[in-house]
Parts: C-alpha cells; sequence; structure tokens
C-alpha cells in the first residue's frame, strides 16, 4: 500500500499554493472571529498531516475499497438525517467527540468511487445502461445530501460528476444532448421555483433567490448581507483598512455581516486585505487549479487523470461560486470558499483530496519523463 517515493518527485508548488491560501484564511478568520482562529489553525495542521500521509498511499489501492468507500458514504449521511444537530433548520453535522459534517467529505469519497468505477467501466461508459447506473449511483448520496437541506452542496456534487464523466470519455453527441435538454429545463425548472405554492424548494431558498433577483426589496433581510458583502469589498480599495482594524465604519466591525469567518469571508478579506488580497485568492485558487490539472496530464491511468481534474474542477468551481455569492453574481448559497472559510471538515476534507493529487502526481512522475524526453 505505502511505496517509496523520492522527495525530489513530490510537487511542492501544489503544497505551497494550498498552505497559503490556508493562512490567507487563518489571518481572515482571526480578524473576523478571533475565538475560532485557533481551531482553524488546528484544522490546517491536522489537514497537512493528513494530506502528508494520503499522499503516500498508491491511488489506485482506492479501486479495491470502492465499494466500501461508496457504503461509508451513504452510512454518514443517513446518520445525519437520524442523529444530526440541527443549526438553523439544517441537518448538516453529526456529533463524534466534535462536530463533522458529512456532505463535504461526501464530495471527496464521490471522487475517488467514480474515479474507479468510471476506469473500471471505461468501455462500457457511453452505453445507455452505464449512464443510468453511474447516474442512479449518485442519486442516493444527491438526494440525502438535498434532504439535509444542502442545495450548494448539491450543486457542487453534480457538477464534479459531470466533470468525472467527461474526463471518463463522455461521447460528445451526449454532452450536446444533455446540454439541449438541460437548459430549458433548467428554464423551466427556475419558472416553477418562483410561483407560489410550490414545494420543490424550501421557503428560505426561494427568498434567497429573490433577494438577489430584487436586492433592493429585500435590502432590510435576505439581501442584507450580500449588500453589505459587496459594500465591504468595495470600500477595501488598493490595501484594504488592515487586518483586525478598530475602525468604526468597517462593515465588519459594525456586525453588518453575520458569521463572516465562514461563508462571506471573502468580504473580510476584500474589506481588509484590499484588491491586493482579493486578487490573491483568486490566482491562488486558479493556481491550484492548473496544477490539478497539470498533474491530470500526466497520470499513468485514467483514474488518477479523474481524481486530479475532479478536485481542480471541485476547487475552481467552488471557490468561483463563493466569490460570486459575495460580490452578488449569484444568489446566495451557503457555500465555502475552499481553504479559507472557517470549517474543519471542509478544510481537512479538501487537504485529503490535494494529498490524492499529490499521489497521482508521484505515480506520474516515470510517464512525465519519458513524455519530456520525447
Amino acid at each position: 500500500m505505502l511505496r517509496q517515493y523520492r522527495l525530489i518527485n513530490y510537487n511542492f508548488k501544489l503544497i505551497i499554493f494550498v498552505v497559503a491560501l490556508s493562512f490567507i484564511g487563518y489571518f481572515a478568520i482571526g480578524s473576523a472571529k478571533q475565538s475560532v482562529q485557533d481551531r482553524q489553525l488546528y484544522g490546517i495542521i491536522v489537514g497537512i498531516i493528513l494530506m502528508i500521509i494520503v499522499s503516500l498511499i498508491n491511488y489506485n489501492w482506492y479501486g479495491y475499497l470502492k465499494w466500501i468507500l461508496y457504503g461509508a458514504n451513504i452510512a454518514f449521511l443517513i446518520a445525519v438525517l437520524i442523529a444530526g444537530v440541527e443549526v438553523n433548520g439544517s441537518k448538516r453535522w453529526i456529533n463524534i467527540g466534535f462536530q463533522f459534517q458529512p456532505s463535504e467529505l461526501a464530495k471527496i469519497l464521490l471522487i475517488l468511487f467514480y474515479s474507479q468505477f468510471i476506469m473500471k467501466y471505461k468501455d462500457k461508459l457511453n452505453t445507455f445502461k452505464m449512464l443510468v447506473t453511474m447516474i442512479l449511483l449518485l442519486v442516493v448520496p444527491l438526494l440525502l445530501v438535498f434532504k439535509e437541506p444542502d442545495l450548494s452542496t448539491s450543486i457542487m456534487i453534480v457538477v464534479t460528476f459531470c466533470v468525472m464523466i467527461f474526463i471518463g470519455g463522455l461521447d460528445y453527441r451526449y454532452v450536446f444532448i444533455v446540454l439541449g435538454t438541460v437548459i430549458p429545463l433548467g428554464i423551466v425548472f427556475f419558472s416553477i421555483i418562483m410561483q407560489e405554492g410550490q414545494s420543490v424548494l424550501q421557503g428560505y431558498q426561494i427568498t434567497r433567490i429573490q433577494a438577489w433577483l430584487n436586492p433592493e426589496k429585500y435590502a432590510d433581510s435576505a439581501a442584507y448581507q450580500q449588500l453589505n458583502s459587496i459594500t465591504a469589498i468595495s470600500s477595501g480599495m488598493l490595501t484594504g483598512k488592515g487586518l483586525n482594524n478598530n475602525i468604526v465604519a468597517s462593515v465588519k466591525n459594525g456586525n453588518f455581516i453575520s458569521e463572516p469567518q465562514t461563508d462571506f469571508i471573502y468580504a473580510v478579506i476584500g474589506e481588509e486585505m484590499g484588491f491586493i488580497g482579493a486578487a490573491a485568492v483568486i490566482i491562488l485558487l486558479t493556481l491550484i487549479a492548473i496544477e490539478c490539472m497539470r498533474v491530470a496530464r500526466f497520470s499513468p491511468n485514467l483514474s488518477g487523470a479523474i481524481i486530479a481534474n475532479a478536485m481542480g474542477a471541485l476547487i475552481s468551481i467552488q471557490g468561483f461560486m463563493n466569490i460570486a455569492v459575495t460580490t452578488g453574481l449569484l444568489p446566495n448559497t451557503g457555500i465555502p470558499l475552499p481553504f479559507v472559510s472557517y470549517g474543519l471538515t471542509s478544510l481537512v476534507s479538501l487537504y485529503i483530496g490535494i494529498g490524492v493529487v499529490l499521489n497521482v502526481g508521484l505515480q506520474g512522475d516515470k510517464r512525465k519523463k519519458s513524455t519530456m524526453e520525447e
């Protein structure tokens, strides 16, 4: 299971990008809510340790464990609905001595499961039976996550799944068929959920969409945080107001954003670190995604390519969604900023995912050398 690896082949660039992004989050969280800063540091340390351990385990072994990973994933998600801790009307956490959010780990476990599943059945991927099988396997955890309710994670699971089957070799004809079907259905779905008395989405989710479409109307309620987030980011200008500042006019200090250390941490970065800090976050997210794709390019097999590309897509798309929410481009979805937002399960889960990507890079080192020689 463990192999001897050469230190020179370790992808230190990817580690540096991830750790740098984590410490931007660490300092921003300390300014937003100092009482949880030490816990975030603990999460970073644990995440780095687990990342190193996982990076030394041959990712091909997950092929033998894929059904165990899938079953464990389902068990965790069911446990949340049965004995989960309810916070603000949502059951997303279970208490196992500490608060644990299985839906965050689910994203990583599904990547590991489908990477091996698709590679095993790659020759049958474009058959109707196999596509239906993969979708049905996705529906179970997806519905459990949606039931919590956790719409943002549900969206990310679907997007990541689409990336994985595309990398796996999905025929372009299916891509166009799906797009030709999903876009009209999306329009119909949007028109349905905006009708009074609909039961597809919960009330607070509908309110968030309406607040996004008409922010002035909901300026004192549902759109309050987003409007203040935009104000905070724009007020930071080039260099920001400084971390842990005592400026009375600060949106954060005035408590105009509740729990800014979580989903709206980018507003704190924009206000206190300015354009430079906000741009640094975007650049680091982009570099992490690019490095993951570079690892995928030299992967020794399809499974490794799917893992690396899916992790790059997960981090970059989730990062885009979070920043789009804080800048008013998307309705409030409650999605964390990767490696930056406060939340130990999300942080540690992503570090585990990066650890697997690092192992893909180690396994693909020989292929990379042969390709460069050619």
